[in-house]
């Protein structure tokens, strides 16, 4: 089995949301914020889920603070946000670090199964997005100045396997 399904993260009420009952799915994980350029990445996102969740796609939407203190509210003003801003209805979690000695097990995990450009393991800076494919393999890492829609090409093919 996938490390990738040992996973259990926080949703951001709190409680256990386990990467298990992912099997079969393909994942696109993303580290998002409210207040920066990409923000308007999450209309993409919830395009590209409306269009292929009922097909085998999972997005999930991890807040970060960590780059520009540009995800400063709580858990619940952040699932607000992207609800009334960006008609969001796919997971968002609990505010997480990417980086450092408090990242998060999910991002320690993404981060050591692909590097970033020039070999860089750390995230650069928000709207990153991870793509998992149905077995729990990282498939594809990209950077956040790739826009959701561009992959989407590669998310139909990987549905399809």
């Amino acid at each position: 089995m996938s490390e990738f399904y040992k996973l259990t993260p926080k949703d951001k009420k709190g409680e256990d949301y386990p990467f298990s009952q992912l099997k079969g799915k393909v994942v696109l994980i993303v580290n998002v914020a409210s207040k920066c350029g990409f923000t308007p990445q999450y209309k993409e996102l919830e395009a590209l889920y409306e269009k292929y969740n009922d097909k085998g796609l999972v997005i999930i939407g991890f807040p970060c603070n960590q780059f520009g203190h540009q995800e400063p509210g709580t858990d619940e003003e952040i699932g607000q946000f992207c609800q009334l801003n960006y008609g969001v209805t796919f997971p968002i979690m609990k505010k997480i670090d990417v980086n450092g000695k408090n990242e998060d097990p999910v991002y320690g995990f993404l981060k050591s199964q692909k590097s970033g450009i020039l070999g860089f393991k750390g995230i650069k800076w928000n709207f990153e997005k991870f793509l998992v494919d149905k077995n729990g393999k990282v498939y594809e890492r990209y950077a956040s100045l790739t826009k959701p829609s561009s992959i989407d090409e590669t998310i139909a093919t990987l549905l399809k396997e």
